[in-house]
């Protein structure tokens, strides 16, 4: 075997393992890190230094600003701890999709907020910040996808079987 033939099987194994810890552990991580965003998030929301205040009350005008941003922040907090946490991510998930889906309400009852000059597919801040839930969107259902095995391995961890 040439020396460049036995580079190339290395870098393959190599190669290999690496997918194989990403495949283990990439929606662990990616549940975590969505919490963690969450968290951060609501947090922001809660102690009155988020930059998306305009935002909740854009949406939800029909309640005071002091009330419904802070509420909004707890609510992610919640979410984030579920998420973080994993027990409950059926439930978790649900909240947080319909959560990120009242999002997009902003290009409905606020699209001048989120498009420039009315055209939709030129985003504002706002716009973009709206659009790039859809990326939350989509971990929040690859994380779905381990619920009936997350709840496998929590079940075998306390003696019960799923």
């Amino acid at each position: 075997m040439s020396v460049i033939q036995r580079l190339v099987v290395r870098l393959d194994r190599a190669d290999q393992r690496v997918v194989e810890v990403m495949a283990a552990h990439g929606l662990g991580l990616l549940r975590i890190s969505l919490g963690v965003v969450f968290i951060w998030f609501g947090l922001l929301k809660v102690i009155g230094v988020t930059p998306v205040a305009n935002l909740v009350t854009a949406v939800i005008g029909w309640v005071p600003a002091a009330l419904s941003v802070p509420l909004v922040g707890v609510f992610e907090v919640v979410l984030g701890v579920g998420l973080v946490v994993g027990y409950g991510l059926r439930f978790t998930l649900l909240l947080l999709w319909l959560h990120l889906a009242g999002t997009f309400l902003l290009l409905l009852v606020r699209p001048d907020l989120a498009f420039q000059s009315g055209n939709p597919l030129f985003l504002t801040a706002d716009g973009e910040f709206v659009i790039k839930n859809l990326v939350l969107i989509s971990g929040g259902i690859a994380v779905g996808s381990t619920v009936r095995r997350h709840r496998k391995n929590l079940s075998s961890n306390v003696g019960f079987t799923a």
